[in-house]
This record gives C-alpha cells, structure tokens and sequence, in this order.
C-alpha cells in the first residue's frame, strides 16, 4: 500500500533469529476516508511457505504427516502431535512448485507426477505475514510409509497412508488441528471426483502413449 494510505512512524527490529519480529507505529486510512489512531503491532516475519496435499487417485488414497510441533506443545488443550500435509519454506530464488516437489520427495518419500493449486493465503494476518501457497498433488502411494525428513533440520516424520474417505473422517472426528491441512482436506473433499476422474483419465492416456 501507498503512503497514501499506510502511514508509518517508526518500524524496528527487536529480534532477529530463527524467525524476525519487526514493531511498527503506523496510521492507515479508514473507511470514511480519514486516519486511524496510531497502532503499535508486532509482526513476525518468517518467509512464505508451500503445502502440499499427496494425494493418489488410482487407490482414492491421502499421504499424510505426523510430527512434534512446539506450537501444539504450548497451546492449551492441544498435542504436540500434529497430522499434516507436506510443508516447507520457500527460499529466495525458488519458486512454490519447484519447493513443493522438493519438500514431498524428502518429507515422503514419493514424487509429485502433476499437482493443482487450492489456494494462496496468509496464516494469520493480525500478526504475521506469511503466505501460503496451498497444493494437491498426484503421487503413488504404493508402499509408501515409515519416518523421514532431515534429523540435522530436526524432522522426524512419521509417513502413513489412509483413504480419502478416512480422511475426511479425521477432520469431522477433530483429528486434525492444523489450517493448512484441514483446507487441503476439505478441498480435496469438495473436488473429489473431478480430481480423481481427471487425474485418472491422464493416467490412462500415458499407459496408452507408453504401449504404442
């Protein structure tokens, strides 16, 4: 936005590690078109970030994750223990598709033979700025399972299989308490027999292109 319509007085960095926190004393315009009182805001600054949802049309399956995270640890009434899709951070000069394919082959295990966008969002934009660019991706999951991810990155991720109908299950039984995943489930649930005709119908037509 313009200084037009953000004003801002005084930003400053009072920490900078693993993640940044920035302060902010700002104005913005309103909607009768006059300023706000001046805000004082944190905001943490982490980067933008990709998902991805495994997904295999052939057996109707869903990949998924399972790991510690500190967030599940300190909030109330919830676990440690979170069920998740692929994630991961995009780095400067990558692009989401490109971190996407990475980030399933290391978490998981598999390949991603195509993949839809689901959507692009901001985790919690009262106080952070990350995006997320959500996807579904066609993969195999033959076979697939066990623990991956990096252990000098400090991933230990448990890799399981389940139906799309199971899946869908978890959401409804409150199994599942992390955004990113429940909006690729229920996407996945929404687009469920589009995706699996399409993806199928691709499938076919390769084995046919591969046998002539």
């Amino acid at each position: 936005m313009s200084e037009a319509e953000v004003h801002v007085i005084e930003r400053t960095t009072p920490y900078r590690g693993y993640m940044r926190l920035d302060h902010y004393k700002l104005k913005h315009k309103v909607f009768d078109q006059g300023w706000s009182v001046e805000l004082s805001r944190e905001v943490l600054e982490r980067g933008n970030a990709v998902g991805l949802l495994p997904y295999d049309p052939e057996r109707d399956e869903v990949v998924l994750l399972e790991q510690f995270r500190i967030g599940g640890y300190t909030a109330a009434n919830e676990s440690p223990w979170q069920i998740e899709c692929v994630a991961g951070m995009i780095e400067p000069g990558h692009v989401a598709e490109e971190t996407a394919h990475r980030e399933t082959e290391e978490e998981t295990g598999v390949s991603v033979s195509e993949m839809v966008p689901i959507h692009r969002y901001l985790t919690s934009p009262g106080c952070t700025s990350e995006t997320i660019e959500l996807f579904c991706g066609c993969v195999d999951s033959e076979g697939v399972g066990g623990v991956f991810g990096l252990a000098e990155e400090g991933e230990y991720m448990r890799v399981f299989v389940v139906s799309a109908e199971e899946s869908f299950a978890m959401l409804d039984r409150g199994e599942i308490g992390n955004g990113m995943t429940i909006i690729a489930i229920q996407w996945l649930k929404l687009h469920h027999d589009m995706l699996r005709e399409k993806w199928q119908l691709a499938w076919n037509h390769s084995e046919v292109v591969n046998e002539t």
